[in-house]
């Protein structure tokens, strides 16, 4: 049986090949991505590593310490210059260093930030013994000294052309200070290695500027013939409350898992796409073996007729798909190779800067890559080998090409009847975890009911093909002439176009959910911010509102705290300007309460605590002190505004520090480009801050989803590109089974050209088949998951992207086309002679 399935496989080998293509560019897929993901976090371990190299204990606060370096106001600094010093003068110490780290934005030279919203940070200069800090390996000038000096990290000065002497201008909380370069360093800070830029100032610059009341961290290395686990336990002894101290080694472990976790998140998705591209695969190896196993029928029957058993004969064919899927799966893993190369080289190009590090493949990557390839292909191949075992040697020698029996498609589509019934169920289940279970089980119900579909669509393309005449007609009786092989070519393609769709539908409702909430409820012609978000200096506000133009303006300054016992946002307001700037929707009361010490709470949280205006309800803040606050209004939340309002003057005693999280703007002119300019003027080109209108928020919004969209298209492109090797796979073989008719109809007079326009249209019918389900399910599933997110975002209906979706069918036909050359070509240049001999 082995030298049967060796012999079939080197004699069908260009039949094999769509076959093995497909099931490569599965493996492919799933092995690039394991050595991608394998590839990046190794390179990433071994930089981070060397992060360590100065730190044998780090001394952090109790749960790592604060990024902005703020206190909850209950206790003094604990990581000071003192315990600095304790540290440094320890048994077994070397050295010790401060840290601190914050956002910094720095401009270009043509005032653009550097680095990205969030790739831009600040640190100290601590000059340990000897005067060096071990961090940084100065290529250029020297260390900064003074207020008036900064350093940078050596690929910022590459990218921003700054030299050692020259003078920039950068930001940390709103004003904009300037500087000179005093030098230029090189670092394996992690921000750096993954494309951020550092800006370094002298130890108390960066305490003054980072607003820093203590370290973020300090950084004891051990002398030699110390170990860390000693370091580490007279560290321990000099502890102030609520701080703790970890080995190097420890911080690089905890490091290794963070870094393990978002690889392996990547990675999840990545594999996602993989195996959808190796489910079409599969559609495609159980059409090739379906025709193969068709068209070697007599041969099987003589096998079985000389005393070949059934589990014989499906054991031949599950050889033949053995060797296919072990050929597919080494040249897919080798190409997988350079998938990796090729997602490295996508994302550096994208600006996504990835560590320098050599190429990892792994012993289970190599065995992962054989197993899928091997086992998917013997999965497809074994239900056409049953099958084909199964037939009768008698009447197997009698009929070459059996067609599919009723009763079988009856049965096939009864069950794909109540699969899909059992869908639609799901669908009305609360749990949306359910429901997306219910998408998938209509999904699979459809494709097996596809067989039943294929022939009311293509009756019904009928007169689109009548104006091709006897070509139209033939291309429309081909494509009935097996319904299970037109279902199962249209169905890879379907599953493609049904994913896009949907993602599609959704993407376009959600961003128009987002500016309707954007329109709705801001008032405000500007929202002004960090460019990270972080907290933005109230001076901002003095200065803009100097500024003739503007006609009101209100900070939004946020915090937390219960009301009544429930966990909610509070965030401190103008209360004169508050109803000028923000649109709320009122169940009861009005804004007009803030102004008399009222606040405004959000629906949900009024119905759950029974609140209504004019109530008193009690607010615990973040600082355990407690007011009891009138409620002045019940509004309608959304995304974009909920929690309680109230006026600044209650918030402001609970903050630590007095700082915006936004600044909203209104214009006495409205949004102008000449209003935007005076605001950038009078901030003095600020890069940290960033000044948006509505159609800039949501823009950046969409951008967001856009970008998102189109990844997500990048990747189910591979699924695609399977599903037209499938239909090139099923016309090549069709032609094949029907040498002898297109002998024939050459021999009556149908010449080459039509024979290839035949062709085609057969091509174009299929593919358009495939993508009318797949729009025709995407919506219906774009409609299920809109349902869900509707709940949550009341904003949100359901858009149909009809432009979108037209190009969608445009490129199915595209696709039908372009598939169809080959087979056309071969079918063309038969000798109408020998394929009428032909059996």
């Amino acid at each position: 049986m082995f030298r049967t399935a060796l012999r079939n496989v080197l004699a069908h080998k260009a039949r094999l090949l769509m076959t093995v293509l497909a099931v490569m560019l599965g493996v492919a897929f799933v092995s690039g991505t394991l050595v991608f993901t394998d590839t990046f976090g190794s390179a990433y371990k071994n930089k981070s590593a060397k992060s360590f190299d100065h730190v044998s204990v780090a001394i952090r606060q109790d749960g790592g310490g604060s990024d902005d370096g703020s206190q909850d106001g209950k206790q003094p600094p604990r990581l000071t210059d003192r315990l600095l010093a304790k540290a440094e003068g320890l048994p077994g110490a070397a050295s010790a260093i401060g840290t601190y780290s914050g956002f910094t934005a720095l401009a270009d030279k043509d005032g653009k930030l550097v680095g990205g919203d969030w790739g831009t940070t600040g640190a100290n200069y601590y000059p340990g013994k000897g005067g060096k800090d071990p961090r940084y390996d100065f290529t250029e000038g020297a260390a900064p000294k003074s207020a008036g000096q900064i350093a940078l990290d050596s690929s910022t000065a590459d990218r921003t052309g700054y030299r050692v002497g020259d003078t920039v201008r950068y930001s940390t909380d709103g004003p904009v200070r300037t500087a000179k370069v005093s030098g230029v360093f090189d670092t394996d800070d992690g921000s750096v290695v993954a494309g951020g830029s550092l800006v370094i100032f002298d130890n108390r610059t960066a305490r003054e500027v980072l607003n820093k009341t203590e370290y973020d961290e300090i950084d004891v290395k051990a002398a030699a013939g110390t170990s860390e686990g000693a370091l580490e336990g007279a560290v321990e002894k000099i502890l102030p409350k609520d701080t703790e101290a970890e080995t190097g080694a420890s911080l690089k472990a905890e490091q290794d898992r963070m870094i393990e976790q978002n690889t392996s998140s990547m990675s999840q998705v990545l594999l996602i796409f993989a195996g959808i591209a190796l489910f079409v695969g599969i559609f495609i190896i159980a059409n090739t073996f379906t025709m193969l196993v068709a068209q070697r029928t007599k041969e099987l029957a003589l096998m079985r007729a000389v005393g070949a058993s059934r589990r014989q004969v499906t054991r031949s064919v599950l050889i033949e798909a053995f060797l296919v899927g072990l050929i597919a799966a080494v040249a897919g893993f080798a190409l997988g190779i350079g998938v990796a190369v090729g997602l490295e080289s996508l994302m550096n190009a994208g600006g996504a800067t990835l560590p320098d590090g050599p190429l990892v493949i792994a012993p289970a990557t190599v065995a992962t890559a054989l197993v899928i390839g091997v086992v998917v292909t013997m999965l497809a191949a074994w239900l056409p080998g049953r099958r084909a075992a199964k037939i009768p040697p008698v009447a197997a020698m009698n009929s070459v090409h059996a067609a599919p029996t009723a009763r079988g498609l009856l049965v096939r589509n009864t069950i794909g009847s109540l699969v899909v019934a059992l869908g639609v169920v799901m669908l009305f289940m609360k749990d949306n975890y359910v429901k997306a279970g219910g998408s998938g089980v209509i999904l699979v119900g459809v494709i097996v009911l596809t067989p039943l579909l294929a022939r009311p669509f293509i009756a019904a393309a009928g007169p689109l093909l009548k104006p091709f005449g006897v070509t139209g007609k033939l291309s429309r009786l081909n494509s009935l002439r097996n319904p299970r092989r037109t279902a199962s070519t249209a169905s890879a393609l379907m599953i493609g176009l049904t994913l896009v769709t949907a993602m599609t539908v959704v993407a376009t409702s959600m961003g128009s959910a987002i500016n309707k909430m954007a329109a709705d409820s801001m008032r405000a012609d500007y929202i002004v911010s960090m460019a990270n978000y972080q907290p933005l200096t109230p001076k901002v506000r003095t200065q803009l509102d100097k500024l003739p133009e503007v006609a009101a303006s209100t900070p939004l300054r946020t915090t937390s705290g219960e009301a009544d016992g429930s966990y909610t946002r509070i965030t401190g307001v103008d209360a004169a300007s508050f109803d000028k700037l923000i649109s709320l929707d009122y169940t009861s009361g009005s804004a007009a309460a803030l102004k008399a010490g009222g606040v405004l709470v959000d629906k949900p949280l009024a119905d759950k605590k029974n609140l209504k205006a004019g109530d008193t309800v009690p607010v615990e803040f973040d600082d355990d002190r407690t007011a009891r606050l009138k409620v002045g209004g019940v509004y309608e939340p959304n995304e974009m505004v909920d929690g309680l309002f109230a006026p600044t003057s209650v918030v402001d005693p609970h903050l630590n520090k007095v700082s915006d999280q936004q600044l909203l703007l209104k214009m006495k002119g409205g949004a102008s480009d000449a209003a935007e300019d005076r605001i950038v003027k009078a901030l003095g080109d600020n890069p940290a801050i960033k000044i948006q209108d509505k159609d800039a928020l949501s823009d950046e919004i969409g951008g967001a989803i856009n970008m998102m969209l189109n990844m997500l298209y990048g990747l189910l492109a591979m699924a695609i590109l399977v599903a037209v090797l499938g239909v090139i796979n099923t016309l090549a073989m069709s032609v094949f089974e029907r040498k002898h008719e297109i002998g024939m109809l050459r021999a009556i007079g149908l010449d080459r050209a039509k024979i290839k326009q035949m062709v085609r249209l057969e091509s174009v019918v299929i593919s358009l088949f495939g993508a009318v389900l797949g729009v025709g399910l995407g919506l219906f599933l774009g409609w299920v998951a809109g349902d869900s997110i509707a709940g949550t975002v009341k904003t949100y209906t359901m858009e149909i992207p009809a432009g979108r979706i037209l190009l969608f069918l445009a490129v199915a036909a595209v696709v039908g086309v372009l598939a169809a050359v080959w087979p056309a070509r071969s079918a063309a240049r038969l000798n109408p002679l020998q394929a009428i001999k032909s059996d």
